[in-house]
Parts: C-alpha cells; structure tokens; sequence
C-alpha cells in the first residue's frame, strides 16, 4: 500500500460553541468531518438528556440543508448529576459518554 486516503474523518473532542459562534463553527466542522464528539461545556453545561436533545437541534439546525454531519452528544457530569439520569442517556441513542471536569484542573 503506497497511501491512505480518509475522506471522511471522525473528530472525538469538538467545542461546537453556542449562539453566534455556532453556526461558523458546525460549518467549518461539517465540511470536514462525519461526525463529532460534542463537548458539554457551555455557558450554561449540557447537564441533563433534554439539554442535550435542545443542544443538537440547535447544531443541526444551525447546518446546511442535506448536510450529513452527526453530532454526538454528551453531558456534563457532576456529583449531583442522579443516577437516573445516565440512564436516560443510554436509552437516548444520542448521548455517548459523560465528561468530567475536575475542579481546578483542565482537561
């Protein structure tokens, strides 16, 4: 094998942003990649499944028309965070993974 040619990468750790900043960013990202790993750290942390549904409809939305970029979702865990709801995470089917993000220290 003289090369390889990946034509459509993944990207496994992406900051989408929100508001303004969002529509560049997804655009930029979409035109390079199938899908992402989205960071749940925004001004207000994407916390629960609901705000993670609210999260990739403004992704999506915030897409081309036919684009097939695939945003996949997780939440931001914390010590409060119920069991019940890493549940509804699994049963989503567009939440895959938690992050944490330990006082004080970057990730």
């Amino acid at each position: 094998m003289s090369g390889l040619t990946i034509t459509r990468p993944d990207d496994w750790h992406l900051h989408l942003r929100d508001g303004a900043a969002l529509e560049s960013v997804a655009h930029f990202s979409a035109s390079r990649f199938g899908r992402a790993i989205v960071m749940p750290n925004l001004k207000s942390p994407v916390t629960t499944v609901d705000r993670a549904r609210a999260y990739r409809a403004r992704i999506l939305a915030a897409l081309p028309a036919g684009c097939a970029f695939e945003p996949l979702m997780t939440l931001y865990l914390t010590e409060s965070m119920p069991i019940e709801e890493i549940d509804r995470a699994k049963e989503s089917l567009i939440v895959h993974g938690a992050k944490l993000y330990p006082a004080g220290a970057t990730t």
